[in-house]
């Protein structure tokens, strides 16, 4: 019997006779016929099914993975739209061990962390912990951002106590486009003057910050309200110099314009009087890649000194008293002049670098006669670092900058 003959007798045979799930077939080998029963000589072929049964069980198990699909492309959308988990949780820590090369008498600086807060040299206490920030961010829509960031490495008041818990930052985000172009920050936040100040601590080469920038705002920050504008091609970019790992200073805007309390971070105002700033700031990138960034930015205002007792006062026009205190000063409570104007100039290291930072105002300064008294004091300082950058690439394709 040909092949042909052979596979149209099988296919009758499992047309005609199927009437379960499967169906046994034998077949003679010396004659090649089929059989639906066993026999002498016959050899068993295996079980059959009709074709269109396999194709209704296909077809039935390709409508439960659809409708699989369909559930889990539900449930991720909705996943989506819940704010919660957009929500991020981060942070770091940095410690420090401190040991004076020529000796403690010879630091005068109580601005220094490695003092206490009541100005006395941590002498028996050369480690600590500088900075132990926990982070909690994101977008909960497409117009509101939050950010909460507290420290728990803080010595507040003239406490000699250490590591405290005390707010950084708190603030929300109002995007009032969706392509986040503008926004408005409300709440405690970074004051937008100098690249330093605003750049992440976990980011900065140096541990602690330049004076010269850093005495603007106490602790970077204040409670306010800021608007920034940032096109979407400045975001880009300067999402790119976060992702190259150049150490940038974040987005705070291409321009920025607030008004805040003027008294530093936790601090509530003293006079009613607001601090302003403004900083305008343009990032580029050149045809062989490098990019630089140049900013100018300004603020002004009154600060207060509070004086109690023998603590700091303002001195008055007429000078210091005989005792040598400084007298009452009627303006005291309008507060000191406090205003600044200062540039920036950034090559990023690729793998060279530059940064650059000059200010000039008139703030609140101590007397050179009377270290318990405050004038107005015209100031000016600022820094150039250079800085190289090495880039080895790991096994597993990772960049270790």
């Amino acid at each position: 019997m040909k092949k042909s003959t052979l596979s149209l007798v099988a296919s009758l045979v499992v047309c005609s006779a199927l009437q379960g799930d499967t169906l046994t077939l034998y077949s003679d080998p010396k004659t090649g016929q089929v059989y639906t029963t066993a026999g002498e000589g016959r050899t068993e072929m295996g079980d059959f099914v009709d074709a269109k049964e396999i194709d209704s069980h296909f077809r039935e198990d390709e409508s439960h993975v659809a409708e699989y699909e369909s559930k889990m492309n539900e449930y991720v959308e909705k996943d989506k739209k819940n704010w919660s988990n957009k929500l991020k949780i981060g942070g770091y820590l940095q410690f420090r061990n401190t040991e004076w090369l020529d000796g403690e008498d010879k630091i005068n600086d109580g601005s220094f962390k490695g003092y206490w807060a009541d100005g006395s040299t941590q002498n028996d206490k050369n480690f600590l912990i500088r900075r132990a920030r926990l982070i909690l961010s994101g977008n909960v829509g497409d117009h509101l951002g939050l950010y909460f960031q507290p420290d728990f490495g803080s010595t507040p008041g003239s406490t000699t106590s250490s590591n405290f818990g005390q707010l950084r930052d708190f603030y929300g985000d109002i995007f009032i486009d969706k392509t986040k172009e503008h926004r408005v920050r409300i709440g405690q936040s970074k004051v937008p003057y100098g690249f330093e100040n605003m750049q992440s601590s976990s980011k900065r080469l140096t541990l602690d910050r330049n004076d010269a920038f850093n005495s603007a705002a106490r602790d970077e920050r204040d409670m306010g309200a800021f608007y920034y504008y940032t096109p979407v091609a400045i975001q880009e970019l300067l999402k790119e110099i976060d992702d190259l790992g150049l150490k940038g200073s974040g987005n705070y805007g291409m321009f920025a314009l607030g008004a805040y309390n003027g008294q530093g971070a936790n601090n509530v105002e003293k006079n009613g009087n607001n601090h302003l700033v403004t900083r305008l700031t343009y990032p580029f990138k050149t045809a062989s890649g490098q990019i630089f960034e140049f900013s100018a930015q300004a603020y002004t205002g009154r600060y207060v000194i509070n004086p109690t007792n023998n603590d700091t006062a303002v001195l008055s026009t007429a000078g210091s008293t005989s005792s040598g205190k400084a007298p009452a000063d009627a303006n005291a409570k309008k507060g000191v002049k406090d205003e600044r104007i200062g540039i920036t100039a950034i090559m990023y290291p690729q793998p060279f670098g530059i940064q650059a930072e000059w200010n000039w105002g008139t703030t609140p300064g101590a007397t050179t006669s009377n270290t318990n008294a405050v004038e107005e004091k015209s100031l000016n300082g600022g820094y150039i670092m250079s800085m190289y950058r090495m880039t080895n690439v790991l096994k597993d394709g990772d960049v270790l900058t």
